[in-house]
């Protein structure tokens, strides 16, 4: 296990959900009913809130695992928050645009006010507008890098310092696997997720002695919501779009076994492989088979 793993665990009864694992998982021993605050971004255009299998539900035993979602819509925010209570988990939420710096340090106050310190940070935050670079529109473009990228900037500096002072915490990126194998039309998105992807290989190297401390990079193929509607390859059968709940639950198994990287699903890997010794050519060839070259072609998603 690597240095930035947590030194100690608390045993639980079998776990029934996402945020079961999560507790049992990054918890240290408990002392009388701790609070075990969690916050994230974007989780209304991610891995969403389901009744059976979530990251929110709360764990069993004396433990108060409390939630504070960030997002732009306050709608979808509240709508979250309140399916996110019914489970019984408190839950907070604060609207916050993670791509302006002033706004999200000053939010991370008043969540420390509130709530009290971070204990695992999910950065979910992320917008696609889905045209080539000619079809986009400058202020559009400079969305993309300041939400997917640079957000992430601002939310780890904001809450890591208190992380590494109490040796107690994890960072979880949900990136991409078109981090590493970009398509035409989403020029603006594929970009973002490479400098994201950079960003916490970096940040992973740099806590390797950072004890308590973990970091997570989830890189899933596409995922079933309204974020890549319309999105269509070659061969559905053969790549079909991953369930929500399938890359919630494979992120919080990640950050259990305290797994730097993640490419979900595993085939994925050998796509990176290939990348890295394939010539230029038969790779081009390979997008146009498989479909990818023209997949954003039916895209109607939400930006």
């Amino acid at each position: 296990m690597r240095k930035g793993s947590p030194p100690d665990f608390i045993t639980f009864p079998r776990p029934r959900t996402l945020t079961d694992l999560i507790a049992q998982s990054l918890l240290p021993h408990p002392r009388p009913t701790p609070r075990f605050p969690a916050r994230m971004t974007g989780l209304h255009l991610g891995p969403r809130v389901d009744k059976e299998n979530s990251f929110t539900r709360r764990p069993p035993g004396p433990v108060i695992f409390v939630v504070i979602l960030w997002g732009r819509t306050e709608k979808c925010l509240k709508e979250t928050a309140e399916e996110i209570s019914l489970s019984g988990t408190e839950c907070h939420y604060l609207v916050c645009d993670v791509a302006n710096r002033e706004e999200v340090y000053k939010q991370a106050k008043v969540v420390r006010e509130k709530v009290g310190d971070v204990s695992i940070l999910v950065n979910n935050a992320a917008v696609v507008h889905g045209k080539t670079l000619m079809e986009s529109d400058d202020d559009a473009l400079l969305k993309s890098q300041h939400i997917n990228t640079l957000g992430q900037f601002w939310t780890i500096k904001a809450f890591l310092p208190r992380m590494l002072e109490l040796q107690h915490g994890h960072v979880v990126c949900i990136n991409s696997i078109l981090s590493q194998s970009p398509i035409p039309g989403a020029i603006d998105y594929c970009t973002s997720k490479a400098s994201s992807l950079a960003f916490m290989e970096s940040l992973t190297l740099g806590m390797l002695d950072c004890p308590g401390v973990g970091c997570t990079t989830v890189l899933p193929f596409h995922t079933n919501t309204e974020m890549f509607q319309g999105l269509r390859v070659r061969f559905p059968q053969l790549f079909p779009p991953l369930k929500p709940e399938v890359v919630a639950q494979r992120t919080v198994d990640a950050v259990r076994a305290d797994k730097a990287f993640i490419y979900l699903p595993w085939t994925m890997h050998a796509l990176v492989i290939l990348k890295s010794f394939m010539p230029q050519v038969a790779l081009e060839e390979i997008h146009r088979f498989s479909g990818s070259y023209t997949c954003m072609n039916t895209f109607k998603g939400r930006t």
